[in-house]
C-alpha cells in the first residue's frame, strides 16, 4: 500500500491505457446528489462530448438523495459532498472517492456590507441559527466588528430544506465548536431547525433567497459565492485567525487532514487547525457500484472520470473548486480498478 502514494496520475492512467479497450457504444451517464458538485460535473461534460459521443444527465437533488438513489441502483452514479462510512460502503457493495475539494461559507445581504467586511465566529454563528442572537446590532457581534455600523434590524436566516451535503458539514462545524448546538441539533443532511427559519430547497433556492431578502444570512458552497457575487464573511479558524475563504485556504485543511497520509477520505475536513486554514472546508464524492450489472456503461462512467482527472484540472479551477493533489488522484484511480463484472471479474477499460 505504501507504494500507492508514490504512483503519479500519469502513471496511474498508463496502467490503465495499456489494459484491452473494451469497444462501447455511446452512452448517457446518469448522477445525481450534490448540488454543490453539479457545476464541475457539467463542465466536464460539456468539454468532454467533444472528444466523445457520451453525454450526462446529471440532476443536483441533494447529497441524501444521490446516496438515496445510488443505494437503490436507480442511477449510474451518485454525488454526495459528505463521504459514506466504510461499513456502509461495505454493506452496500459501493466505491467512492472524492473528484474535489471545496467549502461551505455563511453569506449576509447587509446594506452597505461589501465581502469580507463582516468578521464572526463559530459560536455566534451557531447563536444566530438557534435563535439565540436575533439582531444584527447585538453586542456579540458588534464586539468583533467595532468599525461597522450594525443596523439595528432583525437578522433573517436562510437554511436548507432538503437532504444537503452543505448542511451536515456546516453542523458538523458547528457541533465542533459549540456544545450547545452539538446538544440541541448536532449533524445531519436535514436539521431540525428553529421554526423562525426561512427553508429553501436547493443551493440554487440559497442565492435567490439571500439576494432578494435584506438583513439576511445563509451558508453556501464557495463556488455559488463567487459565481452569484455573494457576500462572504470572514471566519475565525482553530488558530484564533479571521480569514475570507479561498482555494489556499481548503487547500490547507487537506493539508492538515489525514486524506495524503492515509487516504482516509471519509474523514471531515471541518475544524483542522493551521493558521490558514478554512474552517469549514470539504470534498465532494462520487459514489458507484462495486458490482457494476452493465459494464460497459460503467465503462463509460469510469472514462469520463478518469479523463476528469486528468484533463480537466483547469476546469476544476474555472467553477471555483480546488483540484484532488497527484497522490490522492492515484489513489483514485486505484479504486476505479476495484469495479468488477457479476462474475467478480476486473473491468477492462481504458481512456482510447
Amino acid at each position: 500500500m505504501k507504494s500507492l502514494y508514490r504512483i503519479t496520475p500519469a502513471i496511474g492512467l498508463s496502467l490503465l491505457l495499456s489494459a484491452p479497450s473494451v469497444t462501447t457504444s455511446a452512452a448517457t451517464l446518469n448522477g445525481a446528489g450534490s448540488s454543490a458538485a453539479a457545476p464541475l460535473y457539467n463542465i466536464w461534460a460539456q468539454a468532454y462530448t467533444k472528444k466523445s459521443a457520451d453525454t450526462l444527465d446529471y440532476k443536483p437533488v441533494g447529497s441524501s438523495g444521490g446516496i438515496k438513489q445510488i443505494k437503490a441502483r436507480e442511477i449510474d452514479f451518485g454525488a454526495s459532498d459528505v463521504a459514506m462510512s466504510t461499513a456502509d460502503l461495505k454493506k452496500e457493495k459501493l466505491i467512492q472517492f472524492p473528484s474535489a475539494i471545496s467549502g461551505v461559507v455563511p453569506v449576509v445581504n447587509l446594506p452597505g456590507i461589501k465581502s469580507g467586511d463582516l468578521k464572526l465566529t463559530g459560536d455566534i454563528l451557531a447563536a444566530i441559527f438557534s435563535r439565540k442572537i436575533t439582531m444584527w446590532n447585538d453586542a456579540t457581534i458588534a464586539a468583533i466588528n467595532p468599525a461597522i455600523n450594525l443596523p439595528a434590524k432583525n437578522i433573517e436566516v436562510i437554511v436548507r430544506q432538503d437532504g444537503s451535503g452543505t448542511t451536515y458539514n456546516y453542523t458538523d462545524y458547528l457541533s465542533k465548536v459549540s456544545a450547545d448546538w452539538k446538544i440541541a441539533y448536532s449533524k445531519n443532511f436535514t436539521i431540525a431547525w428553529h421554526k423562525d427559519l426561512t427553508q429553501i430547497k436547493g443551493s440554487s433556492g440559497i442565492v435567490a433567497g439571500i439576494k432578494k431578502t435584506p438583513y439576511a444570512i445563509s451558508y453556501i458552497d464557495y463556488n455559488y459565492v463567487l459565481q452569484d457575487k455573494l457576500t462572504a464573511v470572514q471566519l475565525k479558524n482553530r488558530d484564533g485567525k479571521f480569514l475570507p475563504p479561498s482555494a489556499e485556504s481548503f487547500a490547507a485543511a487537506l493539508t492538515a487532514s489525514q486524506w495524503k497520509s492515509k487516504a482516509s477520505f471519509d474523514e471531515m475536513l471541518t475544524d483542522k487547525p493551521g493558521p490558514n486554514v478554512w474552517p469549514i472546508t470539504m470534498g465532494t464524492f462520487v459514489i458507484v457500484p462495486q458490482v457494476s450489472a452493465t459494464p460497459e456503461k460503467t465503462i463509460a462512467l469510469l472514462k469520463f472520470f478518469s479523463w476528469g482527472f486528468l484533463n480537466g484540472d483547469h476546469l476544476v479551477n474555472n467553477v471555483d473548486l480546488v483540484r484532488l493533489p497527484d497522490a490522492i488522484q492515484a489513489r483514485v484511480y486505484k479504486e476505479m480498478t476495484t469495479v468488477t463484472d457479476k462474475n467478480g471479474k476486473p473491468l477492462q477499460w481504458s481512456l482510447q
